[in-house]
């Protein structure tokens, strides 16, 4: 087996957002329905697309939610974000070996533009695919096809590294093997239960895999 092709879910994966979305969240809810909710429900929403999670609370006044929500992302984003150990240098390190490496997010482009600049990212990858690129969202197989064409990638050589179970089962689901980040928020069992074929302890874990596959 050999990897030549490296996709990376953003949030909770490459750079930590988890304290903006929770607090995203909570302020949405809070205008909403008071006192209803707590850090710990906000959980579940955390990895589908934020209309499908504001859809599920309130399906009449998603709209007025999710601009509620982006209001309040958008103004805190640089506040809250910050990136997870050893992040830059691993995926430095992948792009002076000359790794594919693309994002497959199911954030908006104009978030994930801001996440990937503040952290210095985007210059490593070579492919951005966002929300706003595709009629499917993870765990579709859409988005990873669709990044694999743009690098002219082929599954089998390829790894989908994520914190959600949505990013096991589109790996999956396209053809290529998995990489858990045992950091996700919603704990590292969580994610083991669907499989991944590999799980990282941190991320430079990346480039003793990927070296040993290709071995």
């Amino acid at each position: 087996m050999t990897i030549k092709t490296i996709l990376f879910d953003l949030d909770g994966t490459l750079i930590d957002t988890n304290e903006l979305i929770i607090q995203s969240f909570m302020h949405t809810l809070e205008q909403y329905y008071p006192n209803d909710y707590s850090r710990e429900d906000v959980l579940e929403f955390i990895g589908p697309p934020l209309y499908e999670s504001l859809h599920s609370v309130d399906k009449d006044r998603v709209e007025d939610m999710v601009k509620t929500y982006r209001e309040f992302n958008l103004a805190n984003h640089d506040l809250l974000v910050k990136e997870y150990d050893s992040v830059f240098d691993t995926v430095k390190a992948l792009h002076e070996q000359k790794f594919k490496l693309g994002i497959v997010t199911t954030k908006m482009r104009l978030t994930t533009t801001m996440g990937l600049k503040l952290t210095n990212l985007d210059q490593f990858f070579d492919v951005v695919i966002t929300l706003d690129d595709v009629e499917r969202a993870k765990p579709d197989p859409e988005p990873i096809h669709k990044a694999l064409q743009q690098l002219n990638a082929l599954p089998h050589e390829a790894i989908m590294v994520g914190d959600n179970h949505h990013d096991m089962l589109a790996g999956q689901n396209a053809g290529t093997k998995t990489a858990a980040v045992g950091w996700a928020i919603k704990g590292r069992e969580h994610l083991t239960q669907y499989n991944p074929d590999y799980v990282l302890n941190k991320m430079s874990d990346l480039l003793s895999i990927v070296k040993a596959e290709n071995q």
